[in-house]
């Protein structure tokens, strides 16, 4: 990590002071690192360095022997098949708070990823770096030029966004439910490089005890992480945020009243958190900031927006916009 920012124009040292992260923590790649901390790392190093791609690039060469545990785990596999399953079970003990799965649609299977706590609002680098750390693990095994047949992310299109399609060598979908992998099972029985199943048995044993100190979001920050992931399909019902927490509609709405909040409390405060996230980024058109919310028409948000800071959109992004010349 530090070695990237350095040769992309930035100052590791300064990256991790404002983060408050330990620079020797990050070599050692047995320790467990704050999800939150580490997302924020992330962003602000595509800040210091000005690179607004940081976490495609970083991810494009970060091989799965950097990745510490779940990457051994990975090329300890007997097949490529296996070596995806095991990402996709293992990947949540190896970053908290989590929810990796490998899942088939439309004949293709997915290999998806999402991080379930609300509170961590930017997050699209980890999200860029991630999709291309599971590339890799296709990468090492499959023959030169092997590509997915798309890629998906839950944030909006960014104004570089074409870097994404060359880096991938694949279209790309933006503002999905969750970010994703898609592929064709073929290949999937070649042999990994490096198989070795008694080392694979424990290097999970290992895996299951350095996890075991790793916390679960709060649940309130699950709940916004599963309104976040519905918002821009329209009307939110608390049916279904309540299925995907498996609980009942009742129990879901008990338990957030034991917090003070109800569930259009918490759709307000996601919807204002992502709008100030979105306004932030001046190649988004406000009546895209509205579909993405989850409002018919970009009225409805201003409105809200309104109501919510007491400043119209336009000029809370131009104050913005500001601030972040001056820094």
């Amino acid at each position: 990590m530090a070695d990237f920012i350095a040769r992309t124009g930035g100052r590791p040292e300064a990256v991790f002071e404002r983060i408050g992260i330990d620079a020797e923590c990050l070599g050692q790649t047995r320790r467990a690192l704050d999800l939150a901390d580490y997302v924020a790392m992330m962003e602000d190093a595509a800040q210091e360095t000005g690179n607004d791609n940081f976490g495609l690039w970083f991810g494009q060469r970060y091989q799965p022997q950097m990745l510490g545990l779940i990457g051994e785990i990975a090329l300890a596999a007997p097949t490529l098949g296996s070596a995806i399953e095991h990402l996709a079970l293992w990947f949540p003990w190896h970053q908290q708070a989590t929810e990796t799965r490998l899942t088939r649609r439309d004949g293709l299977l997915r290999l998806e990823y999402r991080i379930l706590d609300g509170s961590i609002v930017d997050r699209r680098q980890d999200a860029e770096l991630t999709m291309g750390m599971f590339a890799n693990v296709f990468r090492t095994c499959l023959p030169s030029g092997w590509a997915p047949e798309m890629v998906l992310f839950e944030h909006a299109r960014p104004a570089s966004w074409r870097d994404h399609e060359a880096a991938f060598d694949a279209d790309v979908g933006w503002s999905q439910g969750t970010n994703a992998l898609v592929f064709r099972d073929r290949g999937l029985d070649r042999a990994m490089p490096q198989a070795d199943l008694s080392r694979l048995q424990r290097l999970t044993t290992d895996l299951a005890g350095v996890a075991g100190s790793c916390g679960t979001p709060a649940f309130l920050d699950l709940v916004r992480g599963e309104i976040r992931r519905r918002l821009s399909a329209g009307a939110l019902h608390l049916e279904e945020v309540a299925e995907a927490l498996s609980t009942t509609p009742w129990t879901l709405q008990r338990r957030l009243a034991e917090f003070g909040a109800t569930f259009s409390d918490l759709i307000e405060a996601t919807r204002l958190d992502l709008a100030r996230h979105y306004l932030r980024q001046a190649h988004l058109p406000l009546g895209d900031i509205a579909f993405l919310l989850g409002y018919s028409e970009a009225s409805a948000f201003s409105r809200a927006f309104a109501r919510w800071t007491g400043c119209s959109p336009r000029r809370w992004r131009q104050l913005s916009l500001q601030a972040m010349a001056r820094n």
